[in-house]
């Protein structure tokens, strides 16, 4: 199945959606003080660009967020499939979009925090084969038992 991969405007009824199941998948995974989820508003910025993914009828399936935090670095957010979707190539389409956009706002890394918990072990393998390498705690993030970090040397 084809799914068109777009940059859109972040307050929009569908991005608002899939922040939010996306944030009630998250929430139980692991504590509150190490989750650091973006809502709708806070991807509204000019230093975001929001990805949405749909399929042939232009429903939303998937989405992802580039957020920008200086010259150099680039951070992957908000990265979600829908659970019946998972499997189909939609969190690699999302994540090359952003690659792809990194490269061309002259990024020099990617970085990204996600979880630790088994549930986020597809997460894991789509960022490895995309290039990305575990590593310490990036940006201000703090390094705990609960989060796992990856970057990426991007080529502009």
């Amino acid at each position: 199945m084809a799914f068109a991969v777009t940059a859109e405007p972040a307050l929009q009824d569908d991005v608002r959606t899939m922040v939010e199941a996306l944030t009630l998948a998250m929430t139980p995974l692991h504590p509150p003080e190490f989750q650091f989820q973006m809502t709708a508003e806070e991807m509204d910025g000019a230093d975001c660009t929001v990805f949405l993914v749909r399929d042939p009828d232009g429903a939303p399936v998937g989405m992802g967020c580039l957020k920008q935090h200086d010259a150099k670095t680039g951070e992957v957010k908000r990265m979600f499939a829908e659970p019946e979707r998972r499997g189909q190539g939609i969190g690699a389409k999302v994540l090359a979009a952003i690659v792809e956009k990194a490269q061309a706002l002259g990024l020099a890394e990617l970085v990204l925090e996600t979880g630790t918990a088994e549930e986020f072990a597809p997460a894991w393998r789509l960022y490895e084969r995309a290039g990305f390498s575990p590593c310490g705690a990036v940006l201000d993030y703090p390094s705990s038992d609960h989060n796992r970090f990856y970057r990426k040397a991007l080529s502009a």
